[in-house]
């Protein structure tokens, strides 16, 4: 048994957050990689150590960027709890435009949290539509948000909720706009 919080924060469990978040099953992963549900198992309880081919394929499967699925440099005694600014996992959709960093020290929590760098002139042109509720707070520049067909001109200090609507988000503006967006549950 952990004593410390930090321990039980490993690649595994991010693994097996993500897998369930897309609602699959140990055997549905282990169909898809070609691989047993036993290794699966072991490797989300960090008795198995996965190659950086494996983790490939288990980030290709995932839907999720390998980059993702890599620890964090962090001191022993910050893992799990800390996250310094030069040191977040890139995360996301992979979409033109758009950074996504991990403000979450992992992803085993109810909710994760984002950084997000929309580019100026950037925009997504199909809706995404994930089962989750998120809430995001604009930091900096402006973001237009269209929400189940209503757009949105949203600037810095400005926050908006999104509550498993289809959405696109969409720069027209000449400069970068950084958003913190919480999602429940994690998705990435």
């Amino acid at each position: 048994m952990h004593n410390n919080p930090s321990e039980s924060r490993t690649l595994g469990a991010d693994i097996r957050a993500i897998r369930k978040t897309r609602g699959i099953t140990l055997t549905e992963l282990g169909q898809i990689l070609d691989r047993s549900v036993g290794w699966l198992s072991q490797v989300e309880r960090d008795l198995s150590e996965p190659s950086i081919t494996d983790l490939r394929d288990i980030a290709r499967a995932l839907d999720v960027s390998v980059s993702s699925l890599f620890r964090s440099d962090a001191p022993d005694h910050e893992q799990g709890m800390i996250v310094r600014g030069d040191a977040r996992r890139p995360i996301g959709s992979r979409a033109a435009g758009l950074v996504e960093e991990l403000l979450s020290p992992d992803l085993t929590d109810d909710f994760e949290m984002v950084h997000s760098t929309f580019e100026a002139r950037a925009e997504i042109s199909d809706p995404v539509i994930r089962p989750t509720q998120e809430v995001g707070y604009i930091v900096s520049g402006r973001l237009d948000l269209n929400i189940a067909g209503r757009t949105f001109s949203l600037a810095a200090g400005d926050s908006f909720r999104v509550r498993g609507e289809p959405f696109r988000w969409m720069n027209p503006y000449d400069e970068p706009c950084v958003a913190i967006w919480v999602i429940a549950p994690p998705v990435y």
